[in-house]
């Protein structure tokens, strides 16, 4: 029996720990690292090569699609799977097209996701309850159906489909701050950061702030920094 390497990313503790724990109970695993932020994950593969990645998408700072963008990019040997708290259709999308190997819910099953680990090391593909040889994931990639092309063509970049500057605003927009507040944050003036949440609205396809922000939230585009505060604290 071959044993897998595998690292644990995510910046809560106490489920970061629970899936160490879980894995740890399997006879065929080791976990030989841990990481709270996708800048430490990226790093710790890199230098540890381990078989496999188990990442949560809504991290500090580097989400967990652009660590899973990277490693494929630098050709790392880690499979990547993705942990999320939301199950959406445009998500797994994203997730598989960057070059995920697997994509799970938080509240899944130790044994389905012990299960999912060895799938992915067999060069498999994890989506939920579903396993897929490389070739039935191809096939899964291709839309069939016009609205289906639509839906596809439709698909932003997976990562920050806004300008640097409105990622910014987006972010002060997830603390609730208002316009004139975020001007005050950012140094900009109160008119461009109308035009600013007016441009947030249009590419997302949203009709107010709030949609806007559960919507990036959603994606790990952004978090709620100042709950993740009082988390830490």
């Amino acid at each position: 029996m071959e044993t897998i390497r595998i690292v644990v990313v995510d910046d809560h503790p106490l489920f970061r720990q629970g899936v160490i724990d879980t894995l740890s109970l399997e006879p065929d695993f080791i976990v030989v690292g841990e990481a709270t932020s996708g800048e430490e994950a990226l790093e710790l593969i890199r230098d540890l090569s381990p078989d496999v990645g188990i990442v949560d998408v809504n991290l500090p700072g580097m989400n967990g699609q652009q660590v899973t963008q990277h490693a494929v990019a630098e050709k790392l040997p880690t499979k990547i799977i993705l942990l999320t708290a939301y199950d959406d259709a445009e998500q797994k999308l994203h997730a598989m097209k960057v070059g995920a190997a697997g994509y799970c819910v938080k509240d899944v099953q130790p044994k389905t996701l012990a299960n999912c680990v060895r799938e992915v090391v067999r060069d498999n593909f994890v989506i939920g309850q579903d396993v897929l040889t490389p070739h039935e994931l191809e096939t899964w990639l291709q839309p069939e159906s016009d609205k289906e092309r639509s839906f596809f063509s439709e698909l932003g970049d997976p990562y920050e489909p806004l300008s640097k500057r409105e990622m910014e605003v987006l972010s002060q927009l997830t603390k609730g701050m208002s316009n004139k507040e975020i001007a005050v944050e950012l140094g900009i003036s109160h008119q461009t950061v109308k035009n600013h949440v007016t441009s947030i609205l249009r590419k997302l396809d949203v009709e107010d702030r709030t949609q806007a922000t559960l919507y990036a939230i959603k994606r790990g585009w952004v978090r709620l920094q100042d709950e993740d505060k009082e988390i830490q604290e």
